[in-house]
């Protein structure tokens, strides 16, 4: 059979196609581009005085709420005996001295031990002074339950006692 030929005709047509194409792009993208510096810049309106209070508000409402949630999820009593400090601080004296001589596996993990029980003792002795969080909770509980839509069923439920809702003026029947 004989090899087929191309013509001559058709590699033109496809070489001024593109040539074509290319061209008009140009002519497009010159023209965005003088639309786009033709457009005014736009005026940047600073927030008020009274806009930026009211974020800081917001912002300390909200950290105070955290500090306190966390404090309780802290202080909740777990399944278990309770480990004392100076229970946690033999066992680590222990898990030194074992680590001298330790090799290989055993080693890992004795190092792995000795970090879970530094900061065993760091969290023992960061403890939150939960009477102090509750004040800044029942100064900015009210206002942050109000703002963003939170019950007295919610707090509840996030395990704030009513004791503590009561003196944050949060009662069952408010909206």
């Amino acid at each position: 059979m004989p090899a087929k030929k191309t013509s001559t005709k058709t590699a033109a047509t496809k070489k001024k196609s593109t040539t074509k194409t290319a061209a008009t792009k140009k002519k497009s993208t010159t023209k965005t581009a003088a639309t786009k510096k033709k457009q005014p810049a736009r005026k940047r309106t600073g927030m008020t005085r009274a806009h930026k209070q009211a974020l800081a508000r917001g912002r300390d409402d909200s950290r105070a709420v955290s500090r306190y949630l966390e404090a309780l999820e802290a202080d909740r009593p777990r399944p278990g005996r309770r480990r004392t400090t100076q229970s946690m601080q033999t066992q680590l004296r222990q898990t030194e001295s074992d680590l001298r001589q330790a090799r290989g596996l055993e080693r890992l993990l004795l190092l792995q031990q000795r970090a879970d029980l530094r900061a065993a003792l760091a969290r023992r002795n960061g403890r939150v002074d939960l009477a102090a969080a509750e004040r800044e909770f029942v100064k900015a509980a009210r206002g942050y339950s109000e703002r963003k839509g939170i019950v007295y069923a919610t707090w509840r439920e996030a395990g704030v006692p009513p004791s503590v809702l009561s003196k944050a003026g949060i009662s069952r029947t408010s909206p």
